[in-house]
């Protein structure tokens, strides 16, 4: 299954439960989502980062698997914006935890 930006108008606890949903599902079928919402990342078994450039007037797409440092910087990127705090990589640590069950739920 392929999910474009799934959590478009959601955030928080929504956010959360359709994280909770994907993995779920993930059990049986193979799960690709596009977001840009932490708390739905954070359930993924594996992360992929995709970034553009213009480069000499054409569009370059990127794709870049994360390994564990990169996967908290990433998340750590989306809850607190450009500039990543130590407690953003704490929250994304703990978010990490959670989704992937290594923790009981908040």
């Amino acid at each position: 299954y392929v999910f474009d930006e799934v959590d478009t108008g959601v955030g928080g606890a929504v956010a959360e439960a359709i994280g909770r949903k994907l993995r779920e599902v993930s059990r049986h079928h193979q799960v690709v989502c596009v977001t840009h919402q932490p708390q739905i990342a954070a359930f993924g078994h594996h992360h992929l980062h995709v970034s553009k450039a213009v480069v000499d007037g054409r569009t370059h797409s990127r794709l870049n698997r994360l390994d564990e440092p990169a996967r908290i910087q990433e998340l750590a990127r989306m809850l607190g914006g450009r500039k990543v705090s130590d407690a953003a990589r704490e929250a994304a640590r703990v978010l990490l935890q959670e989704g992937s069950g290594s923790s009981p739920p908040r």
